[in-house]
């Protein structure tokens, strides 16, 4: 099950809105055939596994077990349903990492495979095979998105210089590191300040793989069109209180601000399809987060050397236990959970 979940791990930021999934066929103890979920839309993990097993390995299928990292599907989708091509291969033991809480699979697959006469073993690293695909658990549980928030400051705990003008806090390794985050997540979102202060591009161009959709808080709709966010490079989302609108990869859609707006952000996003959405502020957005516990991880990057004296304070962080400090060049980056303390909405 260690290595499934080390094969799932490569479909990172290519299989969303899918789960990450990995399988291995194994044969008296020996791998016979191995594979995982490469690309939203294509063959899942079991399909690669026993594609991969060498001709001469294919007569021993039939005796063998196959370990999943999640439950096969048992319904048609992109794909055929997982669960028939394993019978049809009579492999006669399929161990399972977690159950699959997509409603047209949970525990479905499970059942059909049993009443097959497919032995069965299910919850074998469990908590394990949940947390690497905690984002599509959050979304098909809690129905939202998996909420990262992020911000960089100083020693002395600013985020931007004394006259709100923009400070560079983080160093070209910590750069680097912000830019893979963004990589893993389905969608980023800031404020019309930063929007209007920083004029960030938001994609994830110091590293490799997919940009995240870029959201965008804008309930005036007073963002001038020059800035980076429009240029259209990437699918962008406007929330604003007064328009719906769509022209390609420039979205407007209309949000009810008067009515717990972080709630209706996150609602939206919801609505997109977005699996996980990583916040970078400002302070007043984040704090909106925080205050409403509307969030499942934190990253804050401390420059030590760094004290901006006046400027605009971080967001205090509530409810949070810390599970991970790490350096990042010159700077420090801390991780951060949301405790049990704080219900969630």
């Amino acid at each position: 099950m260690h290595r499934c979940l080390y094969l799932a791990r490569q479909g990172a930021g290519h299989v969303a809105p899918n789960p990450m999934v990995g399988a291995v066929l194994v044969h008296n103890g020996i791998i016979i055939g191995e594979g995982y979920h490469q690309e939203y839309g294509k063959a899942h993990a079991e399909v690669n596994c026993i594609a991969s097993v060498a001709g001469k390995d294919v007569p021993l299928i039939p005796s063998s077990t196959l370990y999943v990292s999640l439950e096969p599907c048992a319904h048609f989708g992109k794909t055929p349903p997982c669960s028939d091509l394993i019978i049809h291969h009579r492999i006669p033991k399929v161990v399972i990492g977690c159950r699959d809480p997509f409603p047209e699979v949970n525990g479905k697959g499970v059942e059909k495979l049993k009443k097959a006469g497919v032995e069965v073993v299910t919850g074998v690293l469990e908590h394990d095979c949940i947390a690497l695909n905690k984002r599509f658990f959050t979304s098909v549980v809690q129905k939202r998105p998996y909420i990262i928030l992020k911000w960089a400051q100083t020693a002395d705990g600013k985020i931007s210089g004394g006259t709100g003008q923009r400070l560079l806090i983080t160093g070209e390794r910590a750069n680097r590191i912000v830019h893979q985050w963004r990589s893993e997540e389905a969608a980023i979102l800031v404020g019309t300040n930063t929007a209007l202060l920083d004029d960030p591009s938001l994609t994830n161009r110091l590293w490799s793989g997919k940009n995240p959709t870029r959201l965008v808080l804008d309930l005036s709709l007073r963002l001038p069109h020059h800035l980076r966010l429009f240029d259209r490079s990437v699918k962008t989302i406007v929330f604003n209180s007064t328009t719906n609108k769509e022209n390609g990869d420039l979205i407007y859609q209309k949000i009810d601000a008067s009515n717990h707006m972080v709630n209706e952000i996150v609602k939206a996003a919801h609505q997109h399809r977005l699996q996980s959405l990583l916040v970078e502020g400002g302070t007043k957005l984040l704090q909106s987060f925080i205050d409403a516990g509307l969030w499942d991880e934190a990253r804050i990057i401390t420059n030590p050397s760094l004290h901006a004296g006046q400027g605009l304070p971080a967001p205090l962080l509530q409810h949070a236990e810390m599970t991970k400090e790490e350096n990042a060049g010159t700077d420090v980056v801390k991780y951060f959970v949301r405790t049990s303390a704080q219900a969630n909405p």
